[in-house]
């Protein structure tokens, strides 16, 4: 078998899909993106993907080898989507090839079922207890929501109460009936997180992501040895070599590596090995679509440490598309009491509508994240 052809369509929300195609009609679905710089990892795609014409799909491990070795300057967001949605690409073509499920060819089940938590409340946070209530009545107990909005490096007392608020009503209307999660989302410096991780304690939120920017990664185990609420990261981290680092250094409870961001299926696979090697949870993010979810899911059932999957179903960022638009076979994605069984399905498990995905991408527009600014004009953390 030889790859022909490399195909990207950008779709709504803010996605593309990577279709690569084979001489003997086997055809792999990936999905390579950086959120708001699609059309930079497209052009990776392309250059990256030279190298595949004429090749064998089923030597996975060299390929991935060669796109990230065979090229003097590496890693970074765009090169290691770009990788990363070639790698879901390959696998779905093997697992379709040999017959089998992806998770097959990794070594097989660990689980029987994988909880997922959704989103609730906004880039800004707001509507949280009646989100909340209507994802209950949808079989869902765990969220995250942003915890706040944006903070300066030294900001005031009121900014934190407000923030501390939302928190409080949250354990005064469901107790401990429900957990969640609080993403930090980069928005707080080191100066005022040790002060919003305090003063959110009392509440026993479930983790806190990204307490700090992928870049002050120095100050984790500072901060989780003033807190016992588990802090969480790893959305910006591309490789199993960031990884590596952060682990070592320690003060991470939990790992949260992007299957369409660090490397793919093969580079998370060695990521999430890794994190339990020291005890780490891994919870795989994902805000993306069906090819991304379904890549995270078969690592989930895979990986011993695997305890939480996020999932697109009903973000804020979707409201120009849905994550089961654009496949065939939704009920793979059936939840039970928000947990995903195991797919069915040789290679990814995913039915892409193919139809529709061209339709869409002749319409797609470019997404960008909002543009913040704090009160004296100078530019926030979003």
């Amino acid at each position: 078998m030889k790859i022909t052809r490399l195909t990207t369509y950008r779709v709504a929300p803010r996605w593309m899909f990577l279709k690569i195609e084979t001489d003997e009609g086997i055809v792999g679905w990936g999905e390579p993106v950086v959120e708001g710089r699609a059309r930079s990892v497209e052009a990776a795609v392309a250059e990256i993907g030279e190298l595949l014409i004429g090749q064998d799909p089923a030597r996975i491990n060299d390929h991935w080898q060669t796109m990230y070795r065979g090229g003097f300057y590496r890693g970074g967001a765009v090169f290691m989507s770009a990788i990363a949605g070639i790698d879901q690409a390959l696998w779905d073509i093997k697992g379709k090839a040999l017959g089998v499920p992806v998770y097959q060819l990794l070594g097989g089940l660990v689980r029987d079922r994988m909880k997922t938590y959704c989103w609730v409340g906004g880039d800004r946070p707001a509507d949280i207890i009646e989100q909340i209530r209507s994802r209950v009545a949808l079989g869902f107990d765990t969220f995250k929501m942003n915890a706040c909005e944006e903070l300066s490096l030294l900001d005031s007392s009121r900014a934190i109460d407000a923030a501390v608020a939302k928190v409080a009503e949250i354990r005064s209307v469901f107790g401990n009936s429900i957990e969640f999660g609080l993403d930090f989302h980069g928005r707080v410096g080191w100066p005022m997180a040790k002060t919003l991780i305090r003063e959110l304690e009392p509440y026993r939120p479930l983790f806190i992501e990204e307490p700090v920017l992928a870049e002050q990664a120095e100050y984790y185990p500072r901060l989780a040895a003033h807190t016992a609420i588990p802090l969480a990261a790893g959305e910006r981290m591309y490789s199993r070599f960031e990884f590596k680092n952060v682990l070592h250094a320690g003060g991470l409870a939990i790992v949260q590596p992007d299957l369409s961001h660090a490397g793919g299926i093969s580079e998370c696979m060695k990521i999430a090995a890794m994190a339990e090697a020291y005890d780490v949870a891994l919870a795989p993010h994902c805000p993306l679509g069906p090819i991304a979810l379904a890549s995270c899911l078969h690592v989930d059932f895979v990986s011993w440490n695997a305890m939480l999957q996020e999932q697109s179903i009903g973000i804020h960022y979707n409201a120009d598309g849905e994550l089961l638009d654009y496949v065939i076979n939704k009920d793979a994605f059936d939840l039970e009491n928000g947990c995903v069984r195991p797919f069915t399905l040789p290679g990814l498990g995913v039915e892409i509508d193919e139809a529709h995905v061209i339709e869409r991408s002749k319409r797609a527009g470019d997404w960008r994240n909002p543009l913040w600014r704090h009160r004296d004009g100078s530019v926030a953390e979003w």
